[in-house]
């Protein structure tokens, strides 16, 4: 026997028309898939931020620069100007040059467009360049993440190319400096230098075409790569899921944290609309690249105290530091002082940093997946090689500044040159030293804070007189976060042969050995299970830890690890 229910007076007996428009939706795209997406957890740091930073600036980049090109002329056929800038009046210039000033004088809201544009150029370079090295300090370039750090470097490199490319393009006395020291720089390819020379710039510099190639490449090209780069990107980071700092309940196979929808999103779109908001903030306010004070570009004068963008000094210092060498192969000459600087420093530079997590895999052997976050301080050699290429970076970076540090601080040229030569050795060893002696006496401090508690600032007397300062346990998260660092140690010394069969790898095998020992020897080691047993005990808990959590250092105990607490931090030194 069968029953029929009735819907009771008043309910709703169709479905809502929302409800059906999803349906619809979902029967042609499969919206009811994308659940999984926006419930997945994104943790929260502060250091996670510059990645954001540099998104958003790029998408301001997008929106100011599909502006500026609706009334920029990349043309280089020579007009004279008659607008309303004075000093230029009656001056013959190029077509890019007088669009650039029409923009900045003309159009309603062009400087502030323009100043937008380029301060957002140079805030996303910035915030890639700390996003960078944010990723080398805490070791998030590792399995399974190193083919998007390779992205992410990519990025990085066709990002800054981009940046000069559009920087070149007003075509003013300062940026054309800039394309005749790239021409120069170009020429100094052996072999292809002057096949690439003449494929840029359509003939002898300037010639008439560079302006317009630089363009297509500045609006097209690169800004096509860096959207199907940043794509990939992206979808790699929702895929290997987010990396995360060590904590409780934190582990290689979760992630803690909150929700895309609709807490991040909520998150994400304020930070949005607050970095769009300092960007006019400082492009309204902040005035940069005043290109009408330098005038059109001519090939026989050069701006004094001219400088490029600030991501581009570290390659003019380079070439100011560099003497002129050269020599002649064949009836064609080298020029040293151009290719080691401009060409051979920077593949370098390049290649060191791309490869990095290539060579820590290697020299460790390491195939597990790594989804915790080491402190810089938890990889002394890592942190001391990454302050040490900053270092050697700053220095060049100032040497780009040399005249105008010497006009400034009247201070010899001379001195000031010789001073960067000297310091792109002598910095980065510095630097290297001071910050691996850092990161280990950090290490010993979070040692020594485990076994022997944080002060308190309280001083007892004890009964014999001495004075000692009371030490209170950590809490128990900080603990266990300090407790939760992966240890790295060298590999174990290779043997020659086993059993009298020789060892078919030694070599490889002997200098994965001496890397291993470069990058993991000399660390401090965490507290044994033992050792913190007896530290606990000292605090009034029970032998398996469960005691009380803030239990203060007895009198007796304090003066005994006032004495005797030192003995093993001595013989880690």
């Amino acid at each position: 026997m069968s029953t029929t229910e009735t819907a009771p007076p008043g309910a709703r007996t169709e479905v809502p028309k929302g409800e059906r428009i999803a349906d619809w939706m979902d029967g042609r795209l499969g919206i009811y898939g994308f659940r999984s997406l926006v419930r997945k957890v994104f943790p929260e740091h502060w250091s996670f931020m510059f990645g954001e930073i540099a998104l958003y600036s790029f998408i301001v980049l997008l929106l100011t620069g599909v502006w500026l090109t609706m009334f920029f002329d990349p043309g280089m056929s020579e007009t004279v100007y008659h607008g309303p800038y004075v000093p230029l009046q009656g001056v013959q210039m190029s077509q890019a040059y007088a669009s650039t000033i029409r923009i900045s004088f003309e159009v309603r809201g062009g400087l502030f467009i323009r100043q937008l544009h380029h301060w957002s150029a140079l805030i996303m370079i910035a915030a890639m360049c700390a996003h960078t090295l944010r990723h080398l300090l805490h070791g998030s370039f590792r399995k399974p993440r190193e083919l998007n750090w390779l992205i992410g470097f990519v990025l990085l490199v066709v990002v800054t190319l981009e940046g000069f490319v559009g920087y070149s393009l007003p075509d003013d006395l300062l940026s054309g400096t800039g394309l005749r020291i790239a021409e120069g720089v170009t020429l100094a390819v052996p072999l292809v230098g002057t096949y690439l020379t003449m494929f840029l710039f359509g003939g002898e510099f300037p010639g008439h075409d560079v302006i317009g190639r630089f363009y297509s490449i500045h609006i097209l090209l690169i800004p096509g790569i860096v959207v199907a780069l940043l794509a990939v990107h992206l979808l790699l980071v929702f895929y290997h899921k987010h990396t995360q700092h060590r904590g409780p309940a934190r582990t290689e196979n979760n992630v803690v944290g909150q929700p895309l929808m609709p807490h991040y999103a909520a998150k994400a779109g304020g930070f949005f609309f607050l970095i769009a908001g300092v960007l006019c903030l400082l492009a309204g306010l902040a005035q940069i690249n005043p290109v009408w004070t330098y005038g059109p570009y001519r090939p026989d004068l050069i701006s004094q105290g001219s400088q490029p963008d600030w991501y581009m000094g570290f390659l003019e210092g380079a070439l100011r530091a560099m003497p002129a060498w050269e020599f002649t192969v064949a009836g064609y000459t080298v020029s040293m002082g151009v290719l080691i600087p401009a060409v051979i420093l920077p593949m370098v530079m390049i290649h060191v940093a791309a490869g990095w997590p290539f060579l820590e895999a290697w020299v460790s052997g390491d195939k597990r997946e790594h989804h915790l976050l080491d402190k810089p301080r938890d990889h002394p050699t890592r942190t001391a090689f990454v302050t040490a290429f900053v270092a050697f970076y700053l220095v060049l970076f100032f040497g780009g500044a040399n005249d105008v540090l010497a006009e400034k601080f009247h201070l010899s040229l001379n001195q000031i040159t010789w001073a960067v030569r000297i310091g792109v050795f002598a910095v980065p060893a510095v630097a290297y030293f001071v910050t691996r002696r850092v990161c280990l006496g950090l290490q010993r401090r979070d040692r020594d804070k485990l076994l022997h508690g944080r002060e308190t600032g309280r001083i007892k007397r004890l009964p014999h007189g001495e004075f000692v300062e009371v030490h209170e346990r950590l809490d128990r998260r900080r603990e266990y976060t300090l407790l939760a660092r992966e240890e790295y140690k060298p590999l174990p010394v290779p043997v020659a042969d086993h059993d009298g069969v020789p060892n078919p790898n030694l070599r490889e095998e002997k200098r994965r050995y001496r890397l291993s020992r470069w990058l993991y020897g000399n660390q401090v080691a965490k507290p044994t299970e033992q050792e913190m047993r007896e530290a606990l005990a000292h605090f009034g808990d029970s032998v398996n830890g469960h005691g009380p959590a803030g239990g203060h250092l007895p009198a007796q105990a304090g003066a005994q690890h006032a004495v005797e607490g030192r003995e093993p931090d001595q013989e880690l030194l």
